[in-house]
């Protein structure tokens, strides 16, 4: 009997996220949640039958820890989703110095710590090397917005990050992939959020997120895919 997956998903909240994690749970992966505040994730854990580990992405040793964690008690990761991000917005003149820096270490460094410690247990899977490492990105990963320059700035580093690893890892039999997620993703347990606002479907549903990210983990390694956009039909190019 082949092995029980195991499923990491850093940067974990109730949206994207916690479908990844439900979808992980209905395909009988072990589902491991990563976060700086684990308290919020009570009901997904007990939906999903997870475990939790608080984390901040930009701290190294938290990250080392998370992936020892995870490998000791669920096991080396089948798929490690990376899901932070900071943003700060407004006139470029205006913006806070400090801001943009934690902006920049939650998206482009912290993608950076997860997916080294994630990387190094991968290669060094008993079987062999293994695994898939997927990073969402945005409609900023490849559109830098006015007043949004910090954002871009995070966005743009986690996409070269990605494609990097994608060319250095994927002979090794990593499957590396980023998802520019170019709209606005539906939310229906925020307080006062309409997800079809703007008319049917104008929402990327997270559940139909969740099913891309799936497809691509299932991929034969004849023809992976690196990077894939996903926008609602009626979102603008």
């Amino acid at each position: 009997m082949a092995a029980r997956q195991v499923a990491l998903i850093v940067g974990a909240g109730s949206g994207l996220s916690a479908a990844l994690a439900r979808r992980a749970a209905a395909r009988g992966m072990a589902v491991g949640l990563a976060a700086r505040n684990t308290d919020k994730l009570a009901p997904l854990l007990a939906e999903t039958k997870g475990r939790a580990w608080r984390c901040d992405v930009t701290d190294g040793a938290q990250v080392r820890a998370l992936l020892d964690a995870a490998a000791a008690e669920l096991g080396t990761p089948d798929l490690v989703v990376f899901n932070p991000s900071a943003r700060t917005r407004g006139p470029f003149t205006e913006l806070d110095p400090a801001a943009v820096q934690n902006t920049l270490l939650v998206a482009a460094f912290g993608g950076f710590l997860v997916a080294q410690e994630a990387v190094k247990a991968m290669l060094a899977r008993p079987g062999g090397a293994s695994g898939s490492l997927f990073f969402t990105g945005a409609s900023a990963s490849v559109k830098g917005y006015a007043q949004s320059a910090p954002f871009a700035m995070g966005k743009f580093a986690l996409r070269g990050l990605a494609q990097s690893l994608a060319r250095e890892l994927q002979p090794k039999n990593l499957h590396i992939a980023h998802f520019v997620i170019d709209g606005g993703i539906a939310n229906r347990g925020r307080t006062g959020y309409e997800p079809d606002a703007d008319g049917p479907d104008s929402r990327l549903d997270p559940d139909a997120i969740a099913q891309t990210y799936f497809a691509l983990h299932d991929q034969p390694r004849s023809a992976w895919t690196w990077e894939v956009e996903l926008r609602p039909w009626v979102e603008r190019f």
